[in-house]
């Protein structure tokens, strides 16, 4: 991990979200920076490494113009475990919801699933040998070899050279199943299975860490069984690989590095921050506020740092980078608590997206919805090439619906190719079929798109 943040400097990282994040420098340069700040913590004097805390950063900004996707292309790059909640979820104790902590234990799990697949990774070649001699093992037994007995020994020539030719036999049959020859060949195999039973508990609130423990506690003391089952051998690899790869794997070695992953590289995403954030009138009144601020009062240990029980172990949270975002478009950032305002020392504005964006996004990034859509009509054997002036009349198009009916940001370019693109979608391959080519124009966008932009006034009453 601290190797691969050495080689990602803040410039490297910003062009890496360039890539498929149009616009915001700003937020792309404060995540940058809070993503080289974990490798420059990680390499400073001992004494230090505890001291330095994160700066949790607040991204303003209306919905669309790229918060999520910031935050998460930040992770993928790092390679850290990354999860997204909705602050509006969480309640005070006492109203109906999920406790804070929960965000943490998620973190947690992703974090094992993460280094999980990565040890399956590393014992794979091993594991799929394993899988190849249990296959065999079913198909052509083993001859055992002869023991030694008080018979003559020239009677024990017949049974080596059973044996030799068993062995040969299993490489013959090993290659063939290694080529994929034998995948549609039916093979009965064990699957081993878990009889720990769905528990629920009557008479009280059990917070989801309890309830974890004892169902893993209850199936821990039921046997465990093996079920037969008639499968293709294509599908019993990928069965048994699993349970081999599981066999060659330390999973308490795997929880210790996994907490530490969580710690120095997780990443919580916080959305809808606003939504809990509440006018101050000071008047102290009750109502929907009370919740809203109790959520935020929730919410400060964890981001100001304390240690979180879960399943695999306790987490600390001091050095977890959080991302805090909301619209803000009723409350302020100035709405929340004081002692929250305080862990969020970062604050970003995010620009909302303009006609030459919008153009941009459906042009340059990766994962471009223009590119998406190629891809899919490649598969069915379709061409399909966008002019520059029809990207620049859809961008046109979308952004003037946003202005005129709501403004969601880059997801209205969703809606726009959905409706240019639904006739092609549903003709191929039955109207037209494989080879052809399919170029959209200028013309072709103010044709299919002429009805949506002269009906907006119509959207208020369509769902």
């Amino acid at each position: 991990m601290t190797e691969l943040l050495k080689d990602l400097t803040p410039r490297q990282i910003v062009a890496e979200l360039d890539q498929y994040i149009i616009g915001q420098n700003d937020a792309k340069r404060n995540v940058a920076i809070a993503l080289r700040n974990r490798w420059r913590r990680m390499n400073s004097a001992a004494d230090m490494q505890h001291e330095i805390t994160p700066n949790n950063i607040l991204m303003i900004g209306a919905t669309g113009v790229g918060k999520t996707e910031i935050a998460r292309r930040l992770a993928k790059i790092a390679d850290a475990p990354f999860i997204k909640v909705e602050a509006s979820k969480f309640t005070e104790v006492g109203y109906v919801g999920r406790d804070v902590e929960s965000m943490v234990r998620d973190l947690v799990e992703q974090a094992v699933n993460m280094v999980r697949s990565a040890k399956k990774e590393a014992v794979k070649v091993r594991a799929q040998q394993l899988v190849e001699d249990a296959i065999l093992d079913i198909l052509i037994p083993p001859v055992k070899p002869a023991g030694n007995t008080n018979q003559l020994g020239f009677e024990n020539q017949p049974k080596d050279a059973d044996a030799e030719l068993n062995e040969r036999t299993r490489e013959r049959f090993r290659d063939k199943i290694r080529s994929g020859e034998m995948d549609d060949r039916k093979i009965e195999i064990d699957v081993q299975q878990s009889q720990a039973p769905n528990i629920g508990i009557m008479g009280g609130a059990v917070d989801d860490l309890s309830m974890m423990n004892i169902q893993e506690m209850i199936g821990g003391m039921m046997p465990k069984r093996g079920k037969k089952r008639k499968v293709t051998i294509a599908e019993a690899r990928t069965i048994l690989l699993e349970e081999e790869a599981a066999k060659l794997i330390d999973m308490d070695e795997v929880k210790e590095e996994a907490i530490r992953k969580a710690e120095d590289a997780g990443i919580i995403f916080i959305d809808e921050i606003d939504k809990v954030a509440s006018a101050r009138s000071g008047n102290g009144g009750g109502g929907p506020d009370v919740s809203r601020e109790g959520v935020q009062r929730d919410l400060l240990p964890i981001v100001e740092g304390s240690a979180v029980n879960t399943k695999h172990g306790v987490v600390h949270t001091d050095h977890i980078l959080f991302i805090a975002a909301g619209a803000f478009h009723v409350a302020k950032p100035s709405d929340l608590i004081p002692e929250l305002q305080g862990r969020f020392p970062i604050r970003v504005e995010l620009q909302s997206l303009s006609e030459d964006d919008f153009y941009q996004i459906l042009k340059e990034p990766k994962n471009a919805l223009t590119k998406q859509y190629e891809a899919m009509l490649a598969a069915e054997q379709v061409e399909l090439t966008f002019q520059d002036d029809a990207l620049r009349e859809l961008a046109r198009i979308a952004f003037e619906v946003n202005a005129e009916v709501e403004n969601i940001g880059a997801r209205r370019l969703q809606t726009v190719l959905s409706h240019l693109m639904n006739d092609f979608m549903f003709d191929i391959p039955d109207a037209i079929g494989a080879n052809a080519h399919v170029v959209v124009t200028k013309e072709l966008v103010g044709e299919k798109l002429n009805g949506l932009v002269k009906n907006r006034d119509l959207s208020q009453f369509i769902l």
